[in-house]
């Protein structure tokens, strides 16, 4: 995980030095994301400045990345996991000067234009700028797992930033750069570069797929991002799915991915990490976990005043004031220090899943395969504002790579092509209990423990501890007066908080990122919850189902409802 800040759209005549030390100071405030190494490039038409985490080539891979005529100047943030095939297939000669992976960006945009992004297997955001053609090109992900912003200077110059909080103080508007969306400036406008056929319900009907078949595709997702040459981890929730993919992680972590196996890793032993409350369900789960896999595993424990004293600063490092993603950023924010103190960098985690397979609680009241599969898009469209956020700054916050296997962009194109209907929520043997990602379970029968495999969903802030939000909603009512939270939609109008843990949350949110610009970066749980009528529905039934006491599944319920878009 690296950190970039880029300006754009240079006017004749302008004293570059200033400029170029305001962007060196930017950056210098996401350094957490990137303290290995910084870098900087400026000409009279951008500057690019660079904050590294050296994951692959440690020793060459510094950035920004230059052409070797010096025309091209590169940044990014992320891992191209596909690197070598693409080099591999390019027609035109490239003479490369580092083993970066993300130098191949160079050589197809000398090759083939903007075109070539769709190509990408991976996570990344970037900025590239030719200085022969004074063009720029920035990028993001299609799933938006790598964060990414931008906005307008004074003077009307483009900037774009890793994280929002660069522009604060800078920029005079500032917004979200859309996952899967590229900017050339020889085009002037962000516009879309991904489409699959598997967004159109009528191409997936029918489209089924042999559990195997599913394992494998998996199991190669996670191999491919293993490519690493650092010590390296796996959060273990004793969820199914960090369960699965430590599972998979296992079967490839002693050789070394990025000579395909030849050698032994430099790092064989796989490490497993998990956090929570004293005596919280996800603890007890991943031990088990931990065992049958064989895992280095360790065990961290936070007090309820513990997380409380770092909620501000998790709300500075995530950038947002949604209840659900702050609740559960605390937890991995407070692993990620303990992590980054083993002088681990990169970790493997679980997030997508639910998305693609439809694994919250809901997803049983789902009315038909269509519908099942116009959520799981719904869904999959709305992660960069929610769990790959958490993830991924939460991490970034101490200076580690999340990588999340099931958003891998080859197996997306495996599992989102299934049929829904064999997706949907189905009993294990006839009679059963219903369970939700069956076909998943089905296709690790054996990998792991029973009770691991087919555990039901626990939302991550629920699985550290239950005392976690009791505590924080006991807090909030203690520390919001009747009278403020009365006013609320007059000092907050936009997305007014609709109870008082919210109204908390966004006043420490407001400390850090003041301005309606800011604001408007988050989604607001109203206007999500109503932006799907089908899961309102479903949300109705799924209430009325429910367990009398709520506790089982209100986490997770809440979290249907306002982690989507």
């Amino acid at each position: 995980m690296c950190g970039i800040v880029a300006i754009f759209g240079l006017k004749p005549g302008t004293e570059l030095e200033p400029l170029r030390r305001q962007a060196v100071q930017a950056a210098a405030r996401i350094r957490h994301r990137g303290p290995d190494w910084s870098g900087v490039y400026a000409d009279a038409g951008a500057v690019l400045a660079h904050e590294r985490l050296a994951i692959v080539d440690i020793h060459g891979g510094a950035q920004p990345l230059r052409s070797p005529d010096g025309a091209l100047a590169l940044a990014v943030n992320g891992e191209i996991y596909n690197h070598r095939e693409l080099e591999t297939a390019l027609t035109m000669p490239y003479a490369f000067t580092t083993q970066s992976d993300c130098e191949v960006i160079n050589a197809l945009w000398r090759e083939q234009g903007p075109g070539f992004v769709d190509s990408l297997n991976g996570i990344f955001a970037f900025a590239l700028w030719d200085a022969a053609q004074q063009r720029y090109l920035i990028a993001r992900d299609p799933v938006g797992v790598i964060p990414l912003y931008y906005g307008h200077d004074h003077e009307g110059r483009l900037w774009v930033a890793s994280e929002m909080k660069a522009l604060m103080g800078v920029c005079e508007d500032v917004a979200i750069f859309p996952p899967g969306h590229l900017l050339d400036s020889a085009e002037g406008t962000i516009r879309p570069y991904r489409r699959r056929d598997w967004r159109d319900y009528a191409k997936v009907e029918g489209q089924r797929i042999e559990p195997v078949a599913l394992k494998e595709a998996l199991m190669q997702a996670v191999r491919r991002q293993l490519m690493c040459d650092v010590p390296y981890g796996v959060l273990l929730s004793g969820g199914l799915d960090s369960s699965v993919v430590a599972w998979c992680a296992a079967q490839f972590a002693r050789n070394r991915v990025e000579d395909d196996g030849r050698s032994e890793a430099w790092w064989p032993r796989l490490h497993s990490f998990a956090v929570g409350l004293e005596g919280s369900p996800d603890l007890a789960a991943a031990r088990v976990a931990a065992e049958a896999l064989g895992t280095a595993h360790h065990e961290f424990h936070f007090s309820f005043e513990e997380g409380l004293d770092a909620l501000s600063e998790v709300i500075r490092h995530i950038e947002t004031y949604d209840v659900t993603t702050v609740r559960a950023s605390t937890p991995m924010f407070l692993l990620a220090r303990r992590i980054r103190s083993m002088g681990i960098k990169m970790v493997l985690s679980g997030e997508g899943s639910d998305e693609v397979f439809g694994g919250y609680l809901y997803f049983h009241k789902a009315p038909d395969a269509r519908e099942f599969h116009a959520e799981t898009l719904r869904k999959l469209d709305a992660l960069h504002q929610f769990d790959c956020l958490r993830a991924n700054k939460s991490m970034a916050a101490f200076g580690i790579e999340a990588r999340v296997p099931f958003l891998d962009l080859a197996f997306l194109d495996v599992a989102m092509a299934i049929d829904p209907e064999q997706k949907r929520v189905r009993p294990r043997q006839p009679g059963g209990r219903p369970v939700e990602k069956w076909l998943l379970r089905t296709a690790f029968e054996g990998c792991l423990p029973e009770s691991i495999l087919w555990r039901q969903k626990e939302q991550f802030s629920d699985g550290v501890g239950y005392g976690w939000i009791d505590g924080l909603k006991a807090h909030a009512e203690a520390q919001v007066s009747d009278a403020e939270f009365a006013g609320a939609e007059r000092r907050f109008p936009i997305n007014p908080p609709q109870t008082k843990e919210a109204y908390f949350y966004r006043r420490l949110f407001e400390s850090h990122f003041p301005g309606a610009a800011a604001a408007a970066t988050v989604p607001g749980g109203k206007s999500i919850a109503c932006s799907s009528p089908a899961a309102l529905v479903w949300d109705a039934a799924f209430a009325k189902a429910a367990d009398p006491s709520g506790r089982a599944v209100a986490g997770v319920h809440e979290q249907a409802v306002l982690s989507g878009m």
